[in-house]
């Protein structure tokens, strides 16, 4: 017997399937049929996910189990999806993949009809955990296409979005391709808020990026790639309420101070005094209705 158990038993694998489909419908990740798992149950054999069944609602014996090759082996009342073979390709071009999750999850999956790729380095999990998630060109669900249009990016990455289509994410073990999934709609969402709803974002420093790679490495995660990084930080200035710029850095980047006594305070950028102080509770009521209002359309 060895030492270490690389797989899980088929019944482990069945019931593991079922609590992440769950999961994944739960989360808003798949609607009505959408969506697969798999994992492995030795070197030549996955257990999956059928065709046709919400992976909210699933049992246990409807799992299918079958060859890397392609042979069913057992299923229940149906047979395994037609994207069982993007499952496939991927077991049989990475050595180190034993499951995969595959669903929609919405900002993911807008990212992926936007054909943009996830690989902003402003996010430290996302870099060290997941890495970048490059989106493959589009291929029809259920058709070949797909498992070759990912097979060229599995060795190197953790993660894909495919274009019009939706997500997929692999990794050591069942639950680690499931918070890789998971982490890829996170960091999704942190790229929308930060890029489309606040419009600014601070991108790591590649001195700051090479600290989180060598975290990776150290962690034994070797695949992911490498985002874009920044020439020069532009996140070490603390940045507190009621202080204000204060001057420029010789590298260009602004300082904040606390308010001098005695002297000028510089003008805020809102255009209002920077000093918390110097403002009567009635004017600080006055400007916040006037913002409120001005949030919500009034005049």
């Amino acid at each position: 017997m060895n030492e270490l158990k690389k797989y899980p038993t088929d019944a482990e694998a069945r019931k593991m399937i079922v609590e992440i489909g769950r999961r994944m419908y739960m989360k808003n990740f798949v609607a009505a049929n959408d969506g697969n798992i798999s994992c492995k149950v030795d070197d030549d054999t996955i257990m999956t996910t059928p065709t046709g069944v919400s992976k909210g609602f699933m049992s246990e014996d409807e799992m299918v189990k079958m060859r890397l090759d392609g042979t069913v082996i057992s299923q229940g009342d149906r047979g395994p999806s037609s994207e069982a073979k993007m499952h496939l390709r991927i077991y049989n071009e990475s050595k180190d993949a034993m499951a995969v999750c595959h669903a929609h999850p919405p900002i993911s999956t807008s990212f992926a009809i936007a054909g943009m790729s996830l690989d902003r380095a402003i996010y430290p999990e996302a870099l060290v955990n997941l890495g970048t998630v490059p989106c493959v060109h589009y291929e029809a669900p259920g058709s070949q296409g797909i498992p070759d249009s990912i097979a060229p990016y599995v060795r190197d990455y953790n993660a894909l979005l495919l274009a019009n289509h939706g997500a997929v994410a692999w990794g050591p073990s069942l639950m680690e391709a499931w918070y890789r999934l998971e982490a890829l709609e996170h960091y999704a969402m942190v790229i929308m808020y930060t890029g489309n709803i606040i419009g600014k974002a601070n991108v790591l420093s590649c001195d700051q990026v090479g600290e989180l790679l060598r975290i990776r490495e150290r962690m034994g995660i070797t695949t992911g790639g490498i985002p874009a990084c920044a020439a020069r930080p532009s996140n070490t200035v603390d940045v507190v309420a009621g202080h204000s710029p204060v001057g420029e850095k010789p590298d260009g980047l602004k300082t904040y101070g606390l308010k001098t006594y005695g002297q000028k305070e510089p003008e805020s950028p809102c255009g209002c005094a920077a000093g918390s102080d110097s403002l009567s509770e009635a004017e600080l009521k006055q400007i916040t209705q006037a913002v409120i209002a001005r949030l919500s359309g009034k005049k």
